[in-house]
């Protein structure tokens, strides 16, 4: 099975977008596969959880939370550095701009070349992207957790291990016990797994379920509420990342190639997820970090468009 077009170039339709309140004043704006941003509103002012692609984008965030709320926007807070979550920070004039050190580190490593990687794939998640005034830079750090109070409201913003990225954060609201969990939880879409350390990301996982959080703004897909619920994204999330790090790991044993390991990850993956949004654009990128993880390259390789498009065309049948 091949899909036409590289990656999600021919993807031009609009998703619906839902804003939905999942705990006290805590919202998650989602949008049928798209990348996913949450609001979180305090006494004297609020948190944006991931800033969309472009200020054009994050404008529409603005008028979301405008809509709830007055309070000023204090902080923009990026799960990861991936260009789709940070490139729209600028729009909100925030006080501060807040990541782990690990995903600072990661911008000023591959930022630039992860920037045009991603308006390469997916060029629809860029709307206006000459509103882009460069790189997202964190202006405030921390290496594993940081606590931010809006008035009384105490909002936990932890590492707790890696995933997606080496750099994953996730927002913990104790008062209503809801997550912000970015990337590292998905629901009916795919984990994009390009830049992943996936031995890593089934232990984050667990330490997200220690929470029992009651509801989940997940990084794609829609809001999570309820305790079964989230307990099945977890573990939807955790099927797909060991499902694809397992296939890879035993074509590696067997001394298999990076094209038998693709056919073996469909064989596997297809029947379970293949419906799943954005499954057919990140399969290629994700069967390659697996079988390069699973060969022992631990630090993921930098993507850059011309190596997404060499990438595509062996694994994926341009």
């Amino acid at each position: 099975m091949t899909t036409k077009g590289f990656a999600s170039t021919s993807d031009l339709s609009e998703k619906k977008v839902t804003f939905s309140e999942i705990g006290p004043d805590l919202y998650a704006m989602t949008a049928e596969g798209d990348p996913n941003s949450g609001i979180i509103v305090g006494d004297d002012g609020c948190i944006v959880f991931d800033a969309q692609a472009t200020p054009a984008m994050a404008k529409d965030v603005i008028a979301r939370t405008r809509a709830v709320t007055d309070k000023p926007i204090k902080y923009v807070v990026l799960s990861h550095y991936h260009a789709v979550r940070v490139l729209g920070a600028s729009a909100y004039q925030a006080e501060g701009i807040i990541a782990s050190q690990e995903t600072r580190r990661l911008v000023e490593e591959r930022g630039q070349q992860d920037w045009d990687s991603e308006f390469g794939r997916f060029p629809r998640l860029f709307r206006d992207a000459e509103s882009i005034p460069g790189l997202t830079w964190p202006t405030l750090t921390f290496e594993t957790e940081m606590t931010i109070y809006l008035g009384k409201r105490e909002v936990r913003l932890m590492h707790l291990g890696a995933g997606h990225t080496s750099g994953d954060i996730v927002a913990w609201v104790p008062d209503a016990e809801v997550m912000f969990s970015g990337d590292l939880i998905e629901y009916h879409s795919a984990c994009y797994c390009g830049d992943a350390m996936l031995r890593e990301w089934p232990i984050t996982l667990n330490e997200i379920r220690a929470f029992n959080p009651k509801a989940i703004a997940p990084g794609r897909g829609d809001a999570l509420k309820g305790l079964s619920t989230t307990r099945d994204a977890i573990a939807m999330t955790r099927d797909f990342v060991t499902s694809l790090y397992g296939t890879a790991e035993t074509s590696v044993a067997r001394g298999r190639g990076l094209k038998e390991t693709m056919a073996a990850t469909r064989e596997v993956m297809d029947p379970k997820f293949s419906s799943f949004a954005i499954y057919e654009h990140c399969l290629p990128f994700n069967v390659s970090r697996a079988f390069d993880e699973a060969s022992g390259i631990d630090d993921p390789v930098i993507w850059t468009a011309e190596r997404d498009r060499e990438m595509w065309a062996t694994l994926q049948g341009a």
